[in-house]
């Protein structure tokens, strides 16, 4: 496959226009979360986390929320969770507690990918339907009409609406949740497999035996007025919790117990160079001015390939697409940046790149790489038992 270069000097919905016609899905527009270091910087630099802990669950009306709308950035490591573990140092004792935790919570999804892979898009401990098709979202109900569309507008949604569209499309509607998960992963700018598989999963009750269930009572708390405008409000399919159910456990995954071969699921520790790198490849797991490769060589010149074969397949929002444009352009600010519509395998392959490593599945797709970084993890990813995130932290913080 022969790359086709992007010009960076365009609007970034002129580039996806032009150039991604048939590889995004939905309406051609960004995300009001900007991309670009500058951009995470600033809302890095921003960051007041006070209330934290008792508002982080609100949804509507916004300005109630105390989600700190960070994830884009930490996702695409253009932010690391160290740094942001740091930069709360300061706040109140509850509210930071509880954003660590769920700091925490980002590195134990990533950590369990890592190890588990592809198995991850499998029940990972109990059976819950995966492959029911169908859509799951009767929109008809005003709680779930906002919250979709949030996501179609914004690429972004507070943990809360993300459960319930989770609990509404598999455990009300009965539809496959790696289908539901496929939906929202296309739409989300801050689309994480690690995070977005076991969410899903934790939500149906693939992880844990006891699914989530979404209720009225939830929407009344943590959406105050919605209820009163819907028209459903006297015929209300979720009026009472759904019924408990006891889902089959399934045959044991030993790679959830302990990991055969942790250092293949860390990755290098140390810089591995084979040869002398040329060029500088980004990837969406590491596109921040802090990347390793990107570091230790200011003067080569930066490329980043969009993968063809793989958003035609995915078919990813335009927000998200313009998320990386526009990321990819605020780096071209400070350093020469080509970018590319083809085969990053390709690419590496054929041209002296140096890399930083990531912990995900189609990283192994790269060969013949000059220069492999290591990945800036926030833990180290252990040996022991990732069956729950309980023991798994109780292990890290030894």
């Amino acid at each position: 496959m022969r790359e086709k270069i992007l010009d960076l000097n365009l609007e970034p919905l002129a580039i996806i226009k032009s150039e991604f016609s048939g590889l995004c899905s939905g309406e051609l527009a960004l995300s009001p979360i900007s991309g670009g270091q500058a951009a995470a910087d600033a809302a890095l630099e921003n960051l007041d986390i006070t209330g934290y802990a008792k508002n982080r669950s609100e949804v509507f009306p916004r300005e109630n929320r105390g989600a700190s709308q960070l994830s884009p950035y930490i996702r695409h490591n253009i932010i690391t969770l160290t740094q942001v573990y740091k930069a709360v140092a300061k706040a109140p004792y509850e509210d930071r507690e509880k954003f660590r935790y769920e700091l925490y919570w980002q590195e134990y999804a990533r950590h369990l990918y890592a190890r588990v892979g592809t198995d991850l898009f499998n029940n990972l401990r109990f059976n819950a339907d995966r492959d029911q098709p169908g859509d799951g979202w009767n929109r008809e109900m005003l709680c779930i009409d906002r919250s979709v569309s949030e996501l179609e507008s914004d690429g972004w949604l507070v943990n809360q609406s993300r459960m319930w569209l989770a609990s509404h499309w598999t455990i009300r509607n009965e539809r496959g949740w790696l289908h539901g998960q496929e939906r929202m992963y296309r739409e989300l700018i801050d689309g994480s497999r690690a995070a977005n598989l076991l969410g899903w999963q934790w939500t149906v009750g693939a992880g844990t035996g006891k699914a989530y269930g979404f209720a009225r009572w939830q929407v009344e708390k943590r959406a105050p007025g919605i209820c009163r405008s819907c028209p459903l409000k006297n015929n209300c399919p979720i009026e009472d919790f759904p019924d408990d159910s006891s889902p089959h456990k399934l045959p044991n995954n030993p790679l959830l117990d302990s990991d055969p071969n942790l250092e293949k699921t860390i990755g290098p520790r140390e810089v591995v160079t084979s040869d002398k790198p040329e060029f500088v490849l980004l990837t969406v797991d590491s596109l921040g001015d802090g990347d390793l490769a990107l570091a230790a060589h200011p003067e080569l010149p930066v490329f980043f390939i969009f993968n063809q074969s793989a958003l035609a397949k995915l078919q990813l929002s335009a927000k998200r697409l313009g998320f990386y444009l526009q990321t990819l352009q605020d780096l071209a600010r400070r350093r020469e940046v080509k970018t590319y519509l083809g085969d990053p395998y390709q690419f590496a392959a054929e041209n002296k790149v140096a890399l930083t490593f990531a912990p995900v599945p189609s990283f192994k797709k790269f060969h013949n790489i000059a220069e492999i970084h290591p990945y800036p993890w926030f833990k180290l990813p252990h040996s022991g038992s990732l069956r729950s995130f309980t023991s798994w932290h109780k292990k890290i913080n030894r």
